[in-house]
């Protein structure tokens, strides 16, 4: 397991704040387990520090601004918007929805 320092404190890999949003999702929307797990899986192992970090791990993701990124999941059947902050290595959901859902949405980088 990789470490970061940062105030004394100690860190490994990307931490996601928000899981229990992912699991009520799954839970409404079953046709979404699997790519959805595997999303959760691949950022826990991941160790980003910007965005080239999270490309190598996710090629379709797109920055939109404030911290703020966009992954497609399950060929873009869903969307997972989240803000990720790279020196606590935190990853927070913002939004998990169908691409019409998504489309839905005024302004993505303030959610």
């Amino acid at each position: 397991m990789k470490f970061l320092y940062f105030c004394g404190l100690e860190y490994s890999d990307m931490r996601i704040i928000t899981k229990t949003t992912i699991k009520e999702y799954i839970d409404r929307n079953p046709n979404s387990r699997i790519a959805l797990l595997d999303w959760v899986k691949k950022t826990e192992k991941a160790e980003w520090h910007n965005f080239s970090d999270i490309r190598k791990t996710f090629n379709s993701v797109d920055y939109v601004g404030n911290q703020h990124y966009v992954f497609n999941i399950k060929g873009n059947d869903y969307r997972l918007v989240v803000v990720i902050q790279f020196t606590p290595q935190h990853v927070y959901i913002r939004f998990i929805g169908t691409h019409a859902e998504y489309d839905n949405i005024k302004d993505i980088k303030n959610l």
